[in-house]
């Protein structure tokens, strides 16, 4: 505490320092009471010696206070109004105005340094204020010691561009120790192939962490509920694996879930300040189409990893990521392409499993398709890699042998897989 002016009498200073001047109080337990450290507390000492009868705390402003240029004035009601018009529309995800970041707007668009109290100020003369809600205290503490500990993996639906008319899907990988964001990207469609190639890329360049934790959705676990007159509860939750998962138990990577929203909310979601920046970038760049929303994308979670000091570490993120490597507190692991996988393709993909029949070919969404070397009855694991929107790898495997690789239109597999995101 700084301003002791606001907590203690004239008097009362003046009786403590009388004190500490007859050897009756130390000078540690006096600073500790008047919450200043060591050098303030001989610049009052000071003070007080030289004029001890007129000695006061009373705090008077020194200079006085700078009235800004019209120009500046005009700058900071037209950003107000423009966010204003945001948080009126009910289907943008904003409810408060950002003061912090029109500041920051107004240096770099215009050139303009104005600090907060001041753009508040205006704020309230021009009826652009609304006083925030208060928050409930959360307990979003980092929970891992080591980076690559544990991955926090979600996706966020919202209007992230108004101008394009259309809710968007955001994909992240969070470093729960760092907070440094591994994965960021824009999909129309959730889908467990996006979800796949979020892993892909993360493992491709990071390496293998210990864990993921996610939510119950669908893409991450199997939930069946309780049992119905059509099916008996034999296959119960996590019997079955789904798409994403058996790609993480390839690699040897550890699936946590959080079983309910006050679970995963003690783990950060990194929504809170990306939907805060990115829907007003996207409103003031006008923002039509999905290409132009992940440029912005991929600047603000720049200016986070590489520039934000994060409020829960007191660290950029960037710098906790690279020191926590440089003292060897990570838990990633090299990823290499282990036998009997031949390649990444065997790895991060969709799986399915197939009968030869007694002509040596396999059903597929009412294809049949002929396999080099299959036998009648043979056991076969089609791994299927999406290599765009329109066409995909089959990787045929019997007996941990690939004995076929064939190309296959999208349109082919409709009913099974979802590709395109």
């Amino acid at each position: 505490m700084s301003q002791i002016h606001k907590r203690f009498t004239n008097k009362e200073i003046k009786e403590l320092i009388d004190r500490y001047f007859r050897k009756e109080i130390k000078r540690k337990y006096l600073q500790e009471i008047f919450g200043i450290g060591k050098s303030r507390f001989f610049v009052l000492i000071e003070r007080y010696r030289q004029n001890p009868d007129n000695f006061s705390i009373k705090y008077t402003r020194d200079t006085p206070t700078r009235k800004i240029s019209p120009d500046i004035e005009r700058n900071i009601v037209k950003e107000l109004s423009i966010e204003k018009q945001m948080i009126d529309n009910k289907e943008i995800p904003l409810r408060s105005y950002n003061y912090t970041y029109i500041k920051e707007l107004l240096m770099e668009k215009y050139g303009q340094k104005v600090s907060v109290p001041t753009i508040i100020s205006k704020a309230k003369k021009y009826d652009f204020y609304k006083k925030k809600s208060k928050k409930s205290i959360h307990d979003r503490e980092v929970l891992t010691n080591y980076i690559g500990e544990l991955i926090q993996h979600d996706s966020s639906y919202h209007l992230w561009a108004p101008d394009a008319r259309q809710k968007w899907y955001l994909i992240t990988s969070l470093d729960d120790y760092s907070r440094f964001m591994l994965f960021g990207k824009f999909v129309k469609k959730d889908t467990s192939w996006a979800h796949i190639m979020a892993l892909q890329t993360v493992i491709l360049k990071y390496g293998l962490p210990l864990s993921y934790y996610v939510d119950s959705h669908s893409i991450f676990r199997f939930v069946r509920g309780r049992d119905s007159f059509w099916h008996k509860h034999h296959q119960l939750t996590d019997e079955a694996i789904t798409q994403w998962k058996q790609v993480l138990n390839d690699c040897n990577v550890k699936v946590i879930h959080a079983l309910s929203p006050q679970a995963k909310g003690k783990i950060e979601r990194p929504y809170g300040w990306l939907q805060d920046r990115l829907v007003r970038n996207c409103v003031r760049e006008n923002v039509t189409d999905i290409k132009h929303g992940q440029i912005l994308l991929d600047r603000e979670i720049k200016r986070y990893n590489y520039k934000q000091l994060h409020s829960t570490t007191l660290e950029v993120p960037y710098f906790k990521f690279k020191n926590a490597q440089k003292e060897n507190k990570s838990l990633f692991r090299t990823f290499t392409v282990k036998p009997p996988f031949k390649s990444v393709k065997d790895i991060f993909c969709f799986r399915i499993d197939r009968i030869a029949n007694t002509y040596r070919k396999i059903s597929l969404n009412n294809l049949e398709l002929k396999v080099n070397q299959l036998n009648p009855r043979d056991y076969v694991n089609l791994k299927i890699y999406p290599l765009n929107n329109h066409i995909s790898e089959i990787r045929f495997w019997v007996d941990n042998k690939l004995i076929d690789i064939q190309k296959i239109k999208n349109s082919d597999l409709k009913d099974l897989f979802t590709f395109k995101t």
